[in-house]
């Protein structure tokens, strides 16, 4: 079940902010990534990070929770003055261009208050699943590694969030096909269909950064 970005990419065009950017930043380099030194020595070593997967969190003007940047358009947006680093990289990382610092941000806040359509339906993906049952077994409690239709899809059981839950191996080999009344099983929590935008964002997000839950309405783990 691939997960999607489920996030009001349109919202965030019309108002200019994921493709206006001016000619003179377009050409802004990553590749250089230094550590700001603790005041005791040379300080750590450089940081090596993964640019290519490494999200940030968006936030509107009044701190509502939008989408998940990519780490590129995220420094962009904060050289170009569309948004303010609210929480820099725990290490203190620097990315350096050819006129200019930033530090890493795993949260910025935009400068000016984008107005998002509304959407009530949080989509179902394995990683909002995760993230709603806190990777928790529905039926034991353990680990949760995969997820299970508590009504199996084989005798009619829908593929939706009051059907679906976090599931350990162990348990989802156990129940197989089974209905929990043959097995004599009953649920820890009754699934919901979660709501709020932090959802939205949550269900297209495979990790959350520690430093993200604050805004995030609910915690994620």
């Amino acid at each position: 079940m691939p997960d999607r970005q489920p996030t009001p990419i349109g919202a965030l065009v019309n108002a200019g902010i994921a493709s206006s950017v001016p000619s003179g930043q377009k050409q802004l380099a990553l590749n250089t990534v230094h550590t700001v030194a603790d005041g005791q020595g040379a300080g750590p070593a450089p940081v090596v990070l993964p640019w290519g997967r490494r999200k940030v969190l968006l936030l509107n003007a009044t701190f509502e929770p939008l989408t998940a940047l990519p780490l590129r358009r995220a420094v962009v947006l904060v050289v170009c003055g569309k948004a303010e680093v609210v929480h820099g990289d725990p290490a203190g990382a620097v990315v350096h261009s050819s006129t200019s610092a930033v530090v890493v941000p795993s949260v910025i806040r935009l400068a000016n208050y984008v107005r998002v359509p509304y959407r009530g339906r949080v989509p179902l993906t394995r990683a909002g699943l995760m993230h709603r049952d806190r990777y928790r077994c529905a039926y034991c409690g353990g680990r949760a590694e995969t997820i299970d239709h508590v009504v199996p899809r084989s005798r009619g059981g829908p593929h939706s969030w009051t059907n679906c839950v976090a599931c350990c191996a162990k348990c989802n080999h156990r129940k197989a096909d089974k209905l929990l009344s043959e097995l004599g099983w009953r649920l820890r929590v009754v699934p919901n269909a979660p709501r709020g935008p932090h959802w939205r964002l949550l269900a297209g997000v495979t990790e959350a950064d520690p430093l993200w839950l604050p805004y995030l309405g609910e915690p994620a783990a």
